[in-house]
């Protein structure tokens, strides 16, 4: 499946992933919405885009971690018919800490974003897909999906809940031409740890544009989900054959920055 032609909607795209899936696709011919808090960031990437490629950029600057946001969006979508044939689910953040000494409002907002806004954004825009028989979902998951994360608890398991829905999605779907994709990097040169602080670093650290093109070589291929980098996918089996305890104890003394005994 390509992209030259398609429209797609990249969420987070002020930065980091977003910013490169935006770059990407672009360079291969995609038209593109793009969809984050700040709009300056947006118009300033946006300008460029279509001066380097020539393609169509819509700007629309959204909260998504605000409760109602998705639905106004969709509403604007429609309101400007701009026809969204590929998803980027990519806006999100972490936090690293115990959850005992987290505000509870910020791991309320960070399901609210990392989970719930990606679940609603789909559901408004696959069935569309589905009719039509072609485009998709590229969901960006992490690692971190793989196993529980003490220390990093909560955005653990936002990740397997993006994991464990995009390869549902991925079974739905495949029949009717439309491709879902889960991207699960590693640590990736992002401004996402001066969010989630530098503690949950872990790991060896990769370029989002090769990050980036992996997902899409991925989505493209049908795949159901992509792990970022050999010892990633090490690191992501190992779990597997792992006793469950043994797992968050390993995870835990990693995250807390003690190496497993």
């Amino acid at each position: 499946m390509e992209v030259r032609g398609v429209r797609a909607l990249v969420t987070g795209a002020s930065s980091g992933i977003g910013a490169e899936f935006a770059e990407q696709l672009a360079a291969a011919g995609a038209d593109l919405v793009l969809v984050a808090r700040r709009a300056h960031l947006l118009a300033e990437l946006a300008a460029g885009l279509r001066e380097r490629h020539g393609v169509r950029v819509a700007v629309l600057p959204t909260d998504l971690g605000r409760p109602g946001a998705v639905p106004e969006l969709v509403h604007r979508l429609a309101r400007d018919d701009l026809t969204v044939d590929l998803l980027v689910n990519n806006a999100g953040f972490g936090w690293h800490g115990d959850l005992a000494e987290a505000d509870p409002a910020r791991m309320v907002a960070m399901v609210q974003l990392n989970c719930t806004a990606l679940v609603e954004l789909t559901t408004h825009l696959l069935p569309g897909m589905l009719t039509r028989g072609r485009g998709g979902v590229l969901n960006v998951a992490s690692i971190a999906a793989y196993q529980p994360l003490p220390h990093m608890a909560v955005y653990g398991a936002t990740k397997a809940f993006v994991l464990s829905f995009s390869e549902a999605l991925w079974g739905e779907a495949r029949a009717r031409g439309v491709h879902v994709t889960a991207l699960c990097p590693g640590t990736t040169d992002t401004a996402f740890f001066d969010i989630a602080g530098h503690g949950a670093a872990v790991g060896p650290h990769q370029d989002a544009r090769e990050v980036v093109a992996l997902g899409l070589r991925a989505w493209r291929q049908g795949r159901p989900s992509v792990v970022g980098g050999r010892r990633n996918t090490l690191l992501t089996m190992t779990p597997r054959v792992t006793p469950r305890r043994m797992v968050a104890l390993i995870s835990g003394r990693v995250m807390s920055g003690r190496r497993p005994a």
